[in-house]
């Protein structure tokens, strides 16, 4: 019988996914990561109260399971990257490199020494062995698809991988949990970024990247208000600005147009929002799953942020190993740090970090 470690969150996902896998007849051993260890604002530790899920989860399914800590592991090859991104005025997704570090690297080769054949997590997302490597491809439930999040997980990373949710829907999901007793059927999906959970954002980043008041300015050097640290704002952001009209002035929100991070200075605009629209958008290296195409231009799609629609647009491998992307339509507020990810009917043919 082949062993399965299954990669549980406490969650209603990799619950089912752990119950689909025995039902198939695997050997299935369930494993708790620790990434990040902080008490919540009540003092309770969220990572506690989820581990105790997988015991009840573990408990009903009558399987084995282990917990790990790899918040070392993390605050080193994730955390301080997400923290020298955001120094940078930059706008990093910690959560791809999650997967690429720890959950198909760390949890992997913990998995392996306690007898894995197979390792297995609750991604909604689908996995395919080829005679020329491994592909990732889109999961059948297009709203909850994460491929997005996976696109910097290599080919060799994806070999002996299952995704039991990858041909199911999520309300199918829930359905499965609650027929067969599993205690969180009902569990609330947990959102945001994994170490910051429901949180104040900006209240969690100030105790990492202490805050400093500095100016709002117009592109023409008009002071218009005062920010609170230039560290915690986006490109496009609207809300949180605390700016009003200006006698004489334009109409419209204003939103953010760039960030001067050395002189901490905020730049808005108002009104007219055409200048956030680009169609060129370049990655200096991209991860392409398992190698690129053919052809050094193709046409593809793209997304530039997770359960975006899909765009049509034309990709151009670069020498020394990066992309260029061309989309047919305008995108809005293409932040560099973020990741575009590019696909081929359903097969997501990876990402690069935007520069």
């Amino acid at each position: 019988m082949a062993k399965v470690v299954v990669g549980l969150s406490g969650g209603v996902d990799s619950a089912v996914a752990a119950y689909l896998l025995k039902e198939r007849g695997y050997d299935v051993v369930g494993l708790f990561m620790r990434n990040w260890v902080e008490e919540g604002d009540d003092g309770a530790c969220t990572a506690d109260e989820d581990f105790y899920d997988v015991r009840r989860v573990c408990s009903v399914l009558d399987i084995p399971y282990y917990g790990v800590d790899f918040s070392r592991e993390y605050y080193d090859r994730v955390f301080k990257h997400f923290l020298q991104e955001y120094e940078k005025g930059r706008t990093p997704n910690p959560d791809v490199l999650c997967n690429r570090e720890i959950k198909f690297a760390s949890f992997a080769e913990h998995a392996r020494k306690l007898g894995a054949d197979y390792i297995a997590t609750g991604h909604y997302c689908r996995a395919e062995e080829r005679e020329d490597g491994n592909y990732l491809l889109r999961a059948a439930d297009e709203n909850k698809d994460q491929t997005y999040f996976l696109n910097q997980v290599t080919s060799e990373q994806l070999q002996n991988v299952i995704f039991p949710l990858g041909d199911l829907i999520k309300g199918e999901v829930r359905e499965i949990a609650e027929r067969a007793g599993i205690p969180v059927a009902k569990k609330k999906d947990s959102t945001g970024i994994c170490f910051i959970g429901e949180r104040n954002f900006r209240k969690f980043l100030s105790q990492y990247l202490p805050m400093k008041e500095g100016e709002i300015r117009t592109e023409s050097g008009a002071v218009v208000g005062t920010h609170r640290g230039v560290f915690y704002y986006t490109l496009g952001q609207r809300k949180g600005l605390g700016l009003g009209g200006i006698k004489g002035g334009r109409e419209g929100a204003w939103f953010v147009i760039g960030k001067d991070v050395k002189n901490n200075i905020l730049y808005v605009s108002q009104g007219d929002e055409s200048r956030l629209y680009s169609d060129i958008i370049e990655c200096e290296s991209f991860n392409f799953i398992p190698h690129p195409p053919k052809e050094e231009q193709f046409d593809c799609m793209v997304r530039i942020r997770h359960r975006q629609p899909l765009q049509q647009a034309t990709a151009a491998i670069l020498p020394g190993g990066g992309v260029r992307i061309k989309t047919k339509t305008p995108q809005r507020a293409v932040c560099a740090g973020q990741y575009a990810v590019l696909y081929q009917n359903q097969i997501c043919l990876g990402g690069g970090e935007i520069k």
